[in-house]
């Protein structure tokens, strides 16, 4: 099968990999001609994923048309702030039926849509899956076990997912809720930002399981009020994606959070950092779901505002602690 991998960073990377490994037809598309040049010459993505001996069957390239001109399936793996503009780009060359994978997470700004979402809006005549789970891309391209999620509204394009990318090492299961896999996964990076935060400024293990606890109860909560599964969130993109989150180094959010825990600004932590942490864009659009639903999250508020109104770290913990009693179900008509 002809498979576009759209998004040259560490995880497209990695999945091409994949792809590559299962003897499908590959394609890589990079942004920028000077790393899909790199890549080309030294058969590594010296930036992204170093020390990782990309194939030659893999065809490298920044030209979109040229990347997922008669691919079967195109696997989007661009920063979620990116995918309506990305998928603008790939709109005059898609075909009626094609199939387009999310493997990014998170939220769009605005208009507060999943990202599959975005994809159905710009391109309808398109199927549309998801995959998502508990995945660094530096463990998957070194071919250590990993276990993630293919989701689609259509049951036929999930177990396609899921047959193309399965090997030995990277197993993959299908979920037809396709709501709860993708609001796992984008709130996930916003707890995680929380529990880097939680580690740069010295706080214990107690306030990380605290944290992670009710940081998932909070992710459920929304997740059901937006017609999810809640049994997807004791899953591999509910529990599974926030603990490899938040307790990896391998984690840009968690790294992140430390950073800004340790007092640094948020400009000067996304530049030191160097690379996208999903959770900056995601906090907002988090919140404001909140506020639809009328959901309370307090967690998702204390974070937004630290990350969007310079609250300090100690005085949104200090609010937290000091919220009135409650039962720990008063909130839920379900039990997690």
């Amino acid at each position: 099968m002809k498979v576009a991998v759209v998004g040259g960073g560490s995880w497209g990377t990695a999945l091409a990999l994949v792809l590559a490994k299962n003897n499908h037809e590959v394609s890589l598309w990079c942004f920028k001609e000077e790393e899909a040049d790199s890549i080309i010459s030294n058969r590594e993505n010296t930036r992204y994923l170093p020390n990782i001996k990309i194939p030659q069957s893999i065809k490298v390239t920044c030209n979109i048309s040229e990347a997922i001109c008669n691919a079967s399936i195109i696997v989007l793996v661009v920063p979620s702030f990116s995918i309506r503009e990305n998928m603008m780009n790939m709109l005059p060359f898609l075909e009626e039926g094609q199939a387009i994978v999310s493997a990014s997470k998170g939220l769009e700004e605005g208009t507060l849509l999943r990202l599959s979402e975005v994809i159905e809006e710009v391109a309808p005549m398109c199927k549309v899956g998801v995959l998502s789970g508990p995945t660094h891309a530096e463990e998957v391209a070194k071919e250590m076990p990993t276990a993630c999620v293919a989701s689609s509204k259509d049951a036929v394009l999930a177990k396609t997912i899921q047959e193309i990318f399965m090997t030995p090492y990277f197993r993959i299961y299908t979920n037809e809720d396709i709501i709860g896999v993708e609001v796992g996964g984008a709130l996930k990076n916003v707890i995680a930002l929380a529990g880097g935060i939680i580690d740069g400024v010295g706080y214990g293990d107690n306030a990380k399981a605290a944290l992670m606890t009710r940081g998932m109860k909070e992710i459920a909560r929304l997740g059901v009020y937006m017609g999810a599964d809640i049994k997807t969130f004791s899953g591999l993109t509910g529990i599974g994606d926030l603990i490899v989150t938040c307790t990896s180094m391998h984690s840009r959010n968690r790294r992140g959070g430390i950073l800004l825990g340790q007092g640094k600004s948020l400009e000067e932590m996304l530049k030191e950092i160097g690379m996208v942490v999903e959770g900056v864009n995601t906090v907002k659009a988090a919140y404001e779901l909140s506020l639809k639903y009328q959901v309370e999250m307090p967690l998702i508020e204390e974070i937004n505002n630290i990350l969007m109104h310079n609250k300090p770290a100690e005085k949104a913990v200090e609010a937290l602690m000091t919220r009135k009693k409650t039962d720990e179900y008063i909130h839920e008509s379900y039990i997690f």
